[in-house]
């Protein structure tokens, strides 16, 4: 077995595609589908069964799945500590970020930790939690900016910050005139929301249970940059992070009567030796969430004395 062999087949496995995998990796498909064939020929067992346009795993198949990630990981602890051992603050970071924050957050305030360490070469990727889980396992990412908790044995999760959750309605919707929304005031209403897999889409579905809110889904997709137009030309109303209100005009955007929040925070490996350019990255992170905490104290106590 081959290093790259096994990096194809968790890749697979977690895309159940094999044109996905391929993207992701960087290569040709048909050479990640040799590559995939070669390491069945090798253990005599077929991995994956071809089902249509997707895959999934034989019963071999998911018998060397936890064995390949643990392997991979061994691999990516070695090359880390020696990277660390011999550059310094310096080295590839891989940064794992989950769509609803890597525009609003991450994106704006990269550079500053670039250009605090130059000798990093930063890789980012983004992914849906669960994904982003899979590819700490594999160690293909080091640490990943994500919505805690994470219910996994193998990643630990520190919270950064709280962020307020609010409502986002057209200009001439009924509630526009309000000042904060109850959650009553959320009751049937065309609701506009992200897809299934998204932890955001889940607080947003808690809400809604607490207000008793049979709401009617109209569309669903994996970017906000998509839903706030529809909420201004009054298709709809969606529930949306605060940090995201800056970014769209054309909506009016109301706190909850009720305090709603999302946590912002991170994940890594558990029993992951730390290199120092990961140190460096999630010392910086720590830093950012209490400049972000500050911030919106400064803002709430602002409001409160005006």
């Amino acid at each position: 077995m081959e290093i790259h062999q096994l990096r194809y087949f968790c890749a697979v496995a977690r895309t159940r595609s094999f044109t996905r995998a391929a993207t992701q990796e960087g290569i040709a498909q048909p050479s990640l589908s040799q590559q995939i064939l070669r390491l069945e020929e090798d253990l005599g067992s077929k991995l994956f069964d071809r089902l249509g346009r997707g895959v999934q795993l034989t019963e071999f198949g998911r018998a060397l799945l936890p064995q390949a990630l643990d392997i991979l990981r061994q691999v990516n602890n070695a090359r880390s500590s020696l990277e660390s051992l011999r550059l310094g603050v310096a080295g590839r970071l891989a940064i794992g970020c989950i769509p609803t924050i890597t525009p609003y957050f991450l994106a704006p305030n990269l550079s500053e930790f670039a250009e605090r360490y130059p000798e990093v070469d930063v890789r980012l990727v983004e992914e849906i939690t669960p994904n982003l889980v899979e590819l700490l396992q594999s160690g293909e990412i080091d640490v990943a900016v994500v919505s805690p908790p994470v219910n996994n044995p193998d990643v630990v999760c520190s919270e950064l910050f709280r962020e307020p959750i609010v409502v986002a309605v057209g200009k001439d919707h009924r509630l526009a005139k309000e000042f904060c929304v109850s959650l009553p005031d959320l009751r049937h209403e065309k609701m506009l929301l992200l897809k299934e897999g998204h932890c955001f889409r889940d607080d947003a579905l808690t809400i809604c249970n607490r207000a008793r809110n049979s709401f009617v889904s109209l569309f669903e997709t994996n970017q906000f940059s998509s839903i706030l137009p529809l909420v201004a030309a009054g298709f709809g109303i969606s529930l949306v992070p605060q940090m995201a209100v800056k970014a769209e005009t054309g909506c009016k955007f109301l706190p909850l009567e009720r305090d709603a929040f999302r946590r912002i925070g991170y994940m890594r490996i558990r029993q992951h030796v730390l290199g120092s350019a990961q140190r460096a990255f999630i010392g910086w992170l720590r830093a950012l969430g209490k400049r972000q905490s500050s911030a919106r104290l400064s803002l709430v106590v602002g409001s409160a004395a005006g």
